[in-house]
């Protein structure tokens, strides 16, 4: 038996008054999520992903998301579907103050492998973590 355990969230459509609630229950639940199926993960790099997808598709997008997280033995698979077709774009950072310019760099820099699909309705961000071999971890 092969089934992996798995939890979505959907929200939609998006309010800009409700996104702050959409992020943190976003959040909530992928930490509920990554403590139980994969404690191995780094949980605080999982949680600002997350938070980062959710953000950019409250702001980006004329609808609704939707969370998806799979687990496997030795990975964690964050799904973010959203109703906009335009895939990320990497900005040069804004060090005025006004801010903006660091999440999709952050994105792929926490996670393993990061990638963008075209969808029907929109696309798919898809962040994949993978546990390392005992004795591969790079260290001090």
């Amino acid at each position: 038996m092969n089934t992996k355990p798995h939890v979505v969230i959907e929200e939609s459509p998006h309010l800009e008054t409700s996104a702050g609630m959409d992020s943190a229950g976003a959040r909530t639940a992928t930490a509920e999520f990554v403590l139980q199926h994969c404690p191995w993960a780094d949980l605080d790099a999982v949680l600002l992903v997350v938070s980062e997808l959710v953000t950019n598709a409250v702001r980006h997008t004329a609808g609704w998301w939707r969370l998806h997280l799979t687990a496997g033995a030795d990975t964690l698979v964050v799904e973010m579907d959203d109703s906009s077709p335009q895939p990320p774009v990497a900005r040069e950072p804004d060090l005025s103050g006004r801010g903006g310019g660091f999440g999709w760099h952050m994105v792929r820099r926490l996670a393993g492998r990061v990638e963008v699909r075209p969808l029907p309705y929109g696309k798919r961000v898809r962040a994949t973590w993978v546990r390392e071999a005992p004795g591969t971890a790079s260290g001090c």
